[in-house]
């Protein structure tokens, strides 16, 4: 990897993130179909959506720079979603394992979170407006995944998961 100028770190990072979204395609539907709250479920389905869009609009980014979208193995989010996984593969109560996977989720959206704020900016100071623009709309589309799986967790998975060990200890008491 050669990263001697601005230009070559902006487009080391499109690949990345290509690749990441290329990952997600493939777990977002194991992650919708492991979650028990239907809710949950809506969520990761509607987010399969926008990452198909999110790799489309990094296919027109590599466009504007000439060239053709290739992705780099990005090994963070291989390590996300092998922790994702291991979740899927748990034994325990639905709800339990439901905020469970929205963890594993959030570390998802935190990282492309970072990676598109940053390429956002290197397209800005590249001058690559419609780039940014584009960049823009995939890390707006994020950071409102993020706050749903907050929303879902607070209101719905969390206090459902608070109350397992109560009804568990209440059927055994039976």
């Amino acid at each position: 990897m050669n990263l001697e100028t601005l230009k070559e770190l902006y487009v080391n990072e499109l690949r990345d993130l290509y690749n990441a979204e290329n990952q997600l395609i493939k777990a977002l539907p194991k992650m919708a179909k492991g979650a028990s709250s239907d809710d949950l479920k809506e969520a990761f389905e509607k987010h399969l959506e926008q990452t198909k869009g999110h790799v489309q609009r990094l296919e027109q980014v590599f466009q504007e720079l000439g060239g053709k979208a290739k992705g780099k193995t990005c090994q963070a989010m291989k390590g996300l979603i092998e922790e994702g996984s291991e979740v899927l593969k748990a034994d325990g109560e639905d709800s339990v394992i439901d905020a469970a996977i929205i963890v594993a989720a959030q570390k998802v959206e935190h990282y492309e979170i970072a990676g598109y704020g940053s390429v956002r900016t290197f397209a800005q100071l590249l001058g690559q407006d419609k780039s940014a623009e584009l960049l823009q709309q995939t890390l707006d589309e994020e950071s409102e995944a993020n706050e749903l799986l907050n929303k879902l967790a607070e209101d719905i998975v969390n206090p459902e998961a608070l109350m397992e060990p109560e009804m568990a200890s209440a059927s055994s008491d039976r």
